[in-house]
């Protein structure tokens, strides 16, 4: 139920080190991404503390979700279903989650973060309880189908619901140490999941699904133990897209209000230079890179074999987890525009490399390449949507972001099949070369005014709530 998550960090390169009052990646009052005129938003509620709760809730359950989502397709096989069962249930659940994050996205940008969060991790941990118990008997397909896919819109709500958690947990400055924290949890996450799912799926079948269950638990009773507001304050002027509410409005109106709340999310994404530049990152990046990962499972998976494959992913994933507790150090060092623009040229000679030579050790050494360099992007990246989207429509915003990565990998398999059979096995590491050397590109040309817009001292304003009259950015 992750989402991209994430000391104190600096967020400029122009001094080192930066002065200790300085805050460059600032939230200020001024014209916010739509055009609106923002007051300055709420100071931080959230503390250390807050934010480390909530990267262990994130890095507990991922881990759980880890291991459960490796070994679920094995147990439809295990009772004798096909590829095809498995590979239909993961599109339609990921289509769905399309659909959903935006719906739970509203409800959570209007006060009720907290309790969409709690609800829907009790409710997948009921679906997995559930599971378990049928992985104990002989249950009918459509009954382990059934729970499993309600465990995905679980945690497809819950993950809507989390994206704006960080908004009022952690200040600016602290906004690429906070990112960086919650994608170390997902790279521990990725690493150590599929190794304990297998392990608990060979001792017994029910085992993974009951430990999952254990995780949304620990996740829900995490979500509670927050102590500061994760909801922003009640705001009065709608955001562009959106109608103003009317008490006693009928069912037509009220349609016609969250319809406009739905559309307010991709208003703000359109018209937002920082969040058009996410959204294209995160839509061509997440193709890009599945696409490899899926070319790597084709290619050594039919000539290396399985151990060869799980062995370039594990070693992969250890890659990006030691990226991920460098990345905010990087950051501060170089600066935002910098740190992304370098990241970006960095991809490109891995993809290269894999496109000379298709040796599993060359697959282990670019995968592991590529793995520790994305951490610096999402970092900036995962830090600028935050700063940027207004703090009532941080979920919604980000449902907009994630269904573009999401529709782009979703299509990935399918484009990474076809490559290989049309131009071999090397047709898709020269693909994801070609797209993101146009993106290394763009964001060479356009970083640097997008992330330290002018009135900004080194970084990122923060855009604020018009409604919300606190005189000055957070600390």
């Amino acid at each position: 139920m992750g989402d991209i998550d994430t000391s104190g960090v600096p967020w400029r390169a122009d001094r080192e080190p930066p002065a200790p009052t300085a805050a460059p990646l600032r939230r200020e009052a001024g014209s916010g991404p739509d055009g609106r005129h923002d007051a300055a938003p709420p100071p931080a509620t959230g503390s250390r503390r807050d934010t480390a709760v909530l990267w262990w809730v994130n890095a507990v359950d991922g881990l759980g979700s880890q291991a459960s989502g490796l070994v679920f397709p094995l147990l439809l096989l295990d009772l004798g279903q096909g590829p095809g069962t498995a590979g239909a249930f993961a599109g339609a659940a990921a289509l769905t989650g399309v659909v959903l994050g935006p719906l739970v996205a509203v409800p959570a940008d209007r006060g009720h973060r907290r309790t969409v969060m709690t609800v829907s991790a009790v409710a997948a941990a009921l679906a997995m309880a559930g599971l378990a118990v049928c992985c104990l008997r002989h249950p009918p397909l459509w009954t382990l189908l059934g729970l499993a896919f309600t465990e995905r819109l679980c945690a497809t709500a819950y993950e809507a619901a989390a994206r704006g958690a960080l908004y009022r947990l952690a200040s600016a400055d602290d906004m690429p140490r906070a990112v960086a924290g919650v994608q170390a949890g997902d790279q521990a996450a990725l690493v150590l999941g599929p190794a304990l799912g297998g392990v608990l799926f060979g001792a017994s079948r029910f085992l993974p699904f009951a430990v999952d269950a254990v995780t949304y638990a620990v996740a829900a009773v995490g979500t509670r133990a927050i102590r500061g507001p994760l909801d922003p304050p009640a705001v009065t002027a709608p955001l562009p897209g959106e109608a103003a509410e009317s008490h006693g409005a009928d069912g037509a109106a009220r349609r016609r209000v969250f319809a406009g709340a739905l559309r307010a999310g991709l208003v703000v994404v359109v018209r937002s230079p920082v969040l058009r530049l996410v959204f294209l990152w995160s839509a061509a990046a997440s193709g890009a890179l599945a696409l490899l990962f899926y070319a790597a499972l084709f290619v050594l998976g039919g000539r290396s074999g399985s151990a060869a494959t799980g062995g370039v992913l594990a070693v992969s994933g250890a890659a990006g987890f030691a990226g991920s507790l460098a990345a905010a150090r990087v950051v501060r060092r170089l600066g935002a525009h910098r740190s992304l623009a370098a990241a970006t040229w960095l991809l490109l000679p891995p993809c290269a490399a894999l496109a000379v030579s298709q040796e599993a050790w060359v697959w282990a050494v670019c995968f592991s390449a590529l793995c520790a360099v994305l951490p610096v992007v999402t970092v900036v990246l995962g830090a600028a949507a935050v700063l940027a989207a207004p703090g009532e429509a941080q979920s919604r915003v980000g449902a907009v972001l994630a269904a573009g990565a999401a529709v782009t990998a979703a299509v990935a398999p399918v484009c990474a099949a076809a490559l290989v059979g049309w131009g071999g096995d090397r047709a898709p590491a020269l693909g994801c070369a070609a797209v993101l050397a146009v993106l290394a590109l763009h964001t060479q040309r356009s970083a640097a005014a997008v992330l330290r817009p002018a009135g900004s001292e080194g970084g990122l304003r923060r855009t604020g709530s018009p409604a919300d009259p606190s005189p000055g950015g957070r600390p």
